[in-house]
C-alpha cells in the first residue's frame, strides 16, 4: 500500500498537465500512485503519452463522456485507497518536497484531517505572479507561529470570512474525505463545502509557512472562467445561505457571521465587474451585483 494516493481529474492543457506529472515524478518521497482521469479532453496525445510511460505507479483511465469537474472528483475519490490524498490540479505543480512536508505535518498533528502547505503563485508561462486574490489570501490566512493547527468554528469562520486555501495544495486523511466526499450539486465551491463539512464536525486542518506547492493562475483555468461569466456567484450566493442557517443552527455566531457577509466573495465578484466593464454583458453584470450588495 503506497502512503499516498494522488488523484489527477483531467481536462485541459496538454503541455501543462505534462509539466504537473513531471513534478509528481521528481517528488524526494517516492511511495505515491498517480491516477490520471482523463475526462474525455478531445486530444489524443494525453492518452498517447502515458502509454509511453513505464512507471507502474502511474495509471491513467479516459472516461467515455464528459462527467465534469465535480463528476470527475468524486469518480476519482472512489479510487483512494492510500492514507493520504492529494486531488491536484492538472496544470498545478509540486515542489520536490511537497509529499515529504505534508506527510510529515499530517504525521506531527495526528488530530489534523487535512494539511496546506505554503504556497506560491504561478501564471500560465511558470513565472511567479501575484494578483488582489492572492494577496488577500495571504493576509487572511492563519498567521505563525507555524504550523498552526486551526479546527472547528475557527477553521469555519476564518475559511468562509476568506477562502485563503489551495484546493490543488491539500493533502486530506482517506478516512476523512471519503467520509464527507463531494456534494454532487456543487462545481466551484466543493472543496470549501468539503472543509466546512469536516469543521463542523469538529475536524481540524494544520497550516504551515513553507512553500512547497505551486498553484497556477490563467485566464482559462475552470475557476477563472466561471467566475468571469458569473456562475460562480450564483453558486458561492446560494452556498453561503446554507451556511448561515447550518452556523446558526449550530450555536457558532463568528461563523454564521463570515457566512452571511462572505465579503472577500463580494470583493471578487466586484474585480470581475469591473473588468467585464470593457466587454460589457447586462446579464452577467446584473447577476456579479446581485452578489456584490446581497
Amino acid at each position: 500500500m503506497p502512503a499516498v494516493d494522488i488523484l489527477l481529474p483531467y481536462y485541459g492543457d496538454v503541455d501543462l498537465m505534462k509539466a504537473t506529472v513531471g513534478s509528481v515524478f521528481a517528488q524526494t518521497r517516492e511511495d505515491w500512485l498517480l491516477t490520471v482521469l482523463d475526462d474525455a479532453y478531445p486530444d489524443p496525445e494525453p492518452q498517447r503519452w502515458f502509454a509511453s510511460l513505464e512507471d507502474p505507479r502511474v495509471t491513467y483511465l479516459r472516461n467515455e463522456t464528459n462527467l465534469g469537474a465535480n463528476g470527475n472528483y468524486r469518480k476519482a475519490l472512489d479510487m483512494a485507497q492510500a492514507p493520504v490524498v492529494v486531488i491536484m490540479g492538472a496544470d498545478d505543480v509540486m515542489l520536490p518536497s511537497y509529499l515529504e512536508h505534508v506527510t510529515a505535518l499530517l504525521d506531527e498533528y495526528p488530530e489534523a484531517s487535512v494539511a496546506q502547505p505554503g504556497v506560491e503563485i504561478i501564471d500560465g508561462t511558470g513565472h511567479r505572479a501575484k494578483t488582489l486574490t492572492d494577496s488577500v489570501k495571504s493576509l487572511t490566512a492563519p498567521s505563525g507561529p507555524y504550523p498552526a493547527l486551526v479546527g472547528g468554528e475557527r477553521m469555519a469562520a476564518s475559511l468562509l470570512r476568506a477562502g485563503w486555501h489551495y484546493f490543488p495544495a491539500l493533502a486530506w486523511r482517506r478516512e476523512a474525505i471519503a467520509h464527507f466526499g463531494f456534494r454532487p450539486e456543487f462545481d466551484v465551491v466543493q472543496d470549501l463545502a468539503l472543509l466546512m463539512d469536516i469543521a463542523a464536525a469538529g475536524g481540524s486542518i494544520v497550516v504551515d509557512g513553507p512553500v512547497s506547492f505551486q498553484y497556477r493562475r490563467h485566464a482559462s483555468s475552470d475557476s477563472s472562467v466561471r467566475a468571469a461569466d458569473g456562475r460562480r456567484f450564483d453558486e458561492e450566493r446560494r452556498y453561503f445561505r446554507e451556511q448561515t442557517n447550518r452556523f446558526r443552527d449550530l450555536g457558532w455566531p463568528r461563523a454564521e457571521r463570515a457566512a452571511r457577509f462572505h465579503w472577500t466573495s463580494r470583493l471578487n465578484a466586484l474585480t470581475v465587474l469591473l473588468a467585464s466593464l470593457r466587454h460589457p454583458s447586462v446579464r452577467t453584470a446584473q447577476n456579479m451585483t446581485r452578489h456584490i450588495v446581497g
